[in-house]
This record gives C-alpha cells, sequence and structure tokens, in this order.
C-alpha cells in the first residue's frame, strides 16, 4: 500500500502563494490523520501537535506508509499549553495552520461542558495568540454544522440562523467568532472555515479510520463495531422523530472528501484576506436505519439494534448545502453513502481492535 516512488502532487497552482509547512493541531485525530495523507500526498511538510487524549500516536506510522513520506515532526503537548506551542513555531517555519484540536462529541459535552469550553475555546485562543507573536496570520479551522441546532428540513446555507444546542456546538460558534473579531481587528489574517455535519468512513487502504477510545458516540463507528463483535447491539437514540422512519437524518460526508476541502482550502489562504465561511457535505441525507441497513450489505452482517431514548442536543435532520464552496472552490463531494460504508467496514475488518495501543481517553472521565 505504500507508494513511496510516487511524486507528490504540485500544490497551490495558479495561486501567487501557497504554504509550504502547515502545523496541524489534532493531527492524529480521525480527520487530522487523514488531512496528514492528504497534505503529504500534495508536497506539503507537515507539523503535527496533539495530545492524544482521543487518539495515538501510532497513527503516524500508517499515515506514512500510506503517503510514502514522513511526517515533519510530532510532538505532544496540550493545545492550550502556549510555552510548548510557541516552542514548536520556534523551531519551524509554520505558513498555515489545520486546527482540528478540539473535544468533538455533541452529547459527551452536554454531560461535562467545562472541558469542552476551556479546551475548544481556551485551546483555540491560545493558539491564535501563538501564531500572531510569530507572525503566521492564516488559518483553516474545522467548524461544524451542528452550530445550526434544530433549523428544520432541508438543505441548510450559510445564511441559516445559529442556534447551537450543545455546549460542543456552542464552543465551535463561539470559537467563529472569535475568529471573526480577530480578523476585523487585524487585516493580515485569512480564515478559512469549514462546517460540515458527519464525517465518515476511512481510508480505502483500511490502514487509517475512525477508532474513538471509547464508546463510541458517532453511528458509524458504533456500527462498524458490532459488526466485529466488539459490541452486542447498536442503541438507537430515538425514533419519534418527525422523519420518513422516526430517526435522525444526518448527511454524511466521507473522511476523504472532507479532507480533500481541508487542502483545497490552503491554496485558497491567499484568494482574499478576513473570514470566510463555507458549508461542506454530501448534501443528501440518510436516517439511522439507512446507515444500519446500506451498512450491512457492505459488511455482509445483520445488525442488532434497540431503539433508546433521545439524546440532548440531537436534531430531526441536518444536511448540509455547499453549493457556496463548490461555486467559489470546484470542491464538491463525490462519495457517497456507500462507499463511506464500505471503507468504515474495511478498516474494521482489517483492525478488529482498532488501534490497539490505544490508551483510555482523558475527556472521558466525567
Amino acid at each position: 500500500m505504500a507508494r513511496r516512488n510516487q511524486m507528490p502532487t504540485p500544490r497551490g497552482a495558479g495561486s501567487s502563494w501557497a504554504p509550504s509547512t502547515v502545523l496541524v493541531t489534532g493531527g492524529a485525530g480521525f480527520i487530522g490523520s487523514h488531512t496528514c495523507v492528504e497534505l503529504l500526498d500534495h508536497g506539503y511538510e507537515v507539523i503535527v501537535v496533539d495530545d492524544y487524549s482521543n487518539s495515538t500516536p501510532q497513527v503516524f506510522t500508517r499515515v506514512e506508509r500510506i503517503a510514502g513520506r514522513f511526517v515533519g515532526a510530532v510532538y505532544e503537548l496540550d493545545i492550550r499549553d502556549r510555552h510548548a506551542l510557541s516552542a514548536v513555531f520556534d523551531r519551524h517555519s509554520v505558513d498555515a495552520v489545520v486546527h482540528f484540536a478540539a473535544h468533538k462529541a455533541g452529547g459527551r459535552s452536554t454531560r461535562m461542558p467545562v472541558p469542552y469550553y476551556d479546551t475548544n475555546v481556551g485551546g483555540t485562543t491560545a493558539l491564535l495568540r501563538t501564531m500572531h507573536e510569530h507572525g503566521v496570520h492564516r488559518l483553516v479551522y474545522p467548524s461544524s454544522c451542528w452550530i445550526y441546532g434544530d433549523a428544520g428540513g432541508g438543505p441548510l446555507d450559510e445564511t441559516t440562523p445559529v442556534r447551537p444546542g450543545t455546549p460542543y456546538a456552542a464552543s465551535k460558534w463561539i470559537c467563529e467568532q472569535i475568529l471573526a473579531d480577530v480578523c476585523r481587528r487585524h487585516p493580515e489574517y485569512t480564515v478559512l472555515c469549514l462546517r460540515y455535519p458527519v464525517p465518515a468512513g476511512a481510508h480505502p487502504s483500511g490502514l487509517l479510520g475512525e477508532d474513538p477510545c471509547d464508546t463510541p458516540e458517532n453511528l458509524l463507528p458504533y456500527l462498524a463495531q458490532v459488526a466485529v463483535g466488539r459490541r452486542e447491539r447498536l442503541s438507537v437514540f430515538g425514533d419519534d422523530y418527525p422523519t420518513r422512519d422516526g430517526t435522525g437524518i444526518r448527511d454524511y460526508l466521507h473522511v476523504m472528501d472532507a479532507v480533500e476541502a481541508h487542502r483545497v482550502a490552503l491554496d485558497h489562504l491567499a484568494d482574499a484576506p478576513g473570514m470566510h465561511v463555507y458549508n461542506l457535505g454530501a448534501g443528501a441525507g440518510s436516517s439511522v436505519l439507512d446507515v444500519l441497513a446500506t451498512f450491512s450489505r457492505a459488511s455482509g452482517r445483520a445488525i442488532p439494534y434497540d431503539v433508546t431514548a433521545r439524546r440532548p442536543g440531537d436534531v430531526a435532520e441536518l444536511v448540509a448545502d455547499a453549493t457556496a464552496v463548490t461555486r467559489a472552490w470546484g470542491w464538491h463531494a463525490t462519495r457517497d453513502l456507500a462507499d463511506v460504508c464500505r471503507d468504515a467496514w474495511r478498516f474494521q475488518r482489517l483492525n478488529p481492535d482498532g488501534y490497539v495501543e490505544a490508551v483510555q481517553c482523558p475527556e472521558t472521565k466525567e
């Protein structure tokens, strides 16, 4: 699966400026690790910081095996530790940052809001202060369509009123407001904010995938663990929503489509200063039972499940309208739910115990 003789794709074609060295915070996580592969494949030098609170350093051997290149440097640190973070900027000439480091489970955030605000908001302000001190003013910020909350049916565009329903979603919205204020105060900043609903799937090699170190909060990794025998049954949280089958409808964006968008965003950081917000998404909604049926076909296994109560902060439907980013950059999702389920199952089948040495996540100590 290694591609050590493959030349990286040139980056920044047609742009007067393109980053060379990119700092990826949270680069050992699900989307972060896939982004490292994408950036290495396209010729970037990649520096990573991660505290491994919901990840493992094992992923970097796999990242390097897929990309055929080594990550430039990896530092274990808490994004809120400005002294340690500043030392990373001192050692490397960073051109731009992709900032994934955050807690991300909406349901869990309702049970432990303070750690979510502390890490998600405090980590972002610490990063911004450190970037500014080192003259780095270009940032790709992964946000979330969950900031729209219970906005009703139909694909939601960037003008949809924001109504965050969990501390997680609220923390993302607060960070967006901070970034907008920074851009207004400091015209040298460019921030590209990408909102997306539910990233899912895995790298097609089967080497990288979603492997939370505690009980999965997201549907796809939970389904995969039931299918492979790590868990007995799936819990379906509510079947009384005003949807076609009573279960929640989500827009499942393949992780490879998501990371392609983040890489394209880096190429557009020189387009215009200020903050620019774009939705990402496949543009199609799938219910929990749709996903269950599709995953069953992909795995060839029946998935036992029980219906339980709704979770706090869940909504009936969350589907993103990505028309604006398609118009601006030409990006659009190219993979569907069948691809998501096929790749998620391949990762779980080839790695039945996930990243075996993953440790208990500190964020789950409630």
